[in-house]
């Protein structure tokens, strides 16, 4: 999430593209590519990714070839370092791509995934709505997003849904759209907030969908988390990972749905204490 639309109260970064994410009007079909589809008079969903993310965090980096780890120095820490990795087989060693990317996250810093946490790892903060918080965890890539159309964007891989001036994300627990993308145009809404995908700046003209609080959708633990553009070092997010966009650029034409990529994030006292037990880089 951006902290300026966060101080807006319409904030956010969240499109909760994994499972139940319901559209009205468009949809976008899994994998292809990033057509427009014609008009429809019910809502729709966008469709899970082919082999939709596993349950456990463990499962959904034992399933990827790209890797995305983003470290911070402690949970408060809102800089930090994004290194890509790939490998050729799942059980072949991680090899780095690209140099290292600054980054900031929350202005909060970071906090545990509210569906999976162990303090008995390192205790920890819980993610949870408007905490000012990144989640840490292990994270499945779904979608891009961003303001250019579909045939602008021809040669990502990822499937890419346009942020049109409709289109919100929803923030609001109390909402039956909570941690949704809904064109609002098309519905009644029932939020009293939401993050407005199309904004008056550059921050969300690209960025990727992070799959968190998904399956289920638990309201209160959090909505919205994207990688997007950022403000500068130093300014932290809602809730984001953020970075530059020459670096956010380069980071959605490496993505690619076939490898399952999945986001690693945490401060580095715990991705230390899991990196050998997950056989992390």
């Amino acid at each position: 999430m951006s902290s300026t639309a966060k101080m807006g109260r319409t904030i956010g970064l969240g499109l909760l593209l994994v499972s139940p994410l319901w559209m009205t009007g468009w949809r976008i079909a899994p994998f292809d590519s990033g057509r427009r589809s014609p008009a429809v008079s019910s809502p729709t969903t966008l469709a899970a990714p082919v082999g939709a993310s596993p349950a456990s965090p463990r499962s959904r980096l034992d399933a990827a070839r790209q890797l995305i780890v983003v470290i911070t120095p402690d949970w408060d820490g809102v800089d930090g370092t994004l290194r890509r990795y790939e490998r050729a087989a799942l059980t072949g060693p991680w090899i780095s791509v690209g140099s290292p990317i600054a980054i900031v996250v929350g202005t909060s810093g970071m906090a545990w995934d509210a569906a999976w946490h162990d303090p008995q790892v390192v205790p920890g903060p819980v993610k949870q709505e408007g905490d000012g918080r990144s989640p840490a965890g292990v994270f499945t890539l779904s979608r891009a997003f961003g303001y250019e159309s579909s045939s602008a964007q021809a040669a990502r891989k990822l499937q890419y849904v346009q942020a049109t001036d409709s289109l919100d994300c929803v923030d609001d627990p109390r909402s039956r759209y909570y941690n949704q993308l809904v064109d609002r145009s098309a519905v009644q809404p029932d939020w009293a907030s939401s993050e407005q995908m199309r904004r008056p700046d550059d921050l969300y003209r690209l960025g990727v969908v992070v799959d968190y609080n998904v399956q289920p959708v638990v309201s209160g633990a959090g909505s919205c988390i994207f990688l997007h553009i950022w403000n500068g070092l130093g300014r932290g997010t809602a809730g984001c990972t953020a970075m530059t966009a020459d670096a956010m650029a380069g980071v959605i034409a490496w993505l690619d749905p076939e490898a399952h990529p999945v986001l690693v994030q945490f401060p580095q006292a715990v991705f230390e204490r899991l990196r050998e037990a997950w056989r992390l880089p």
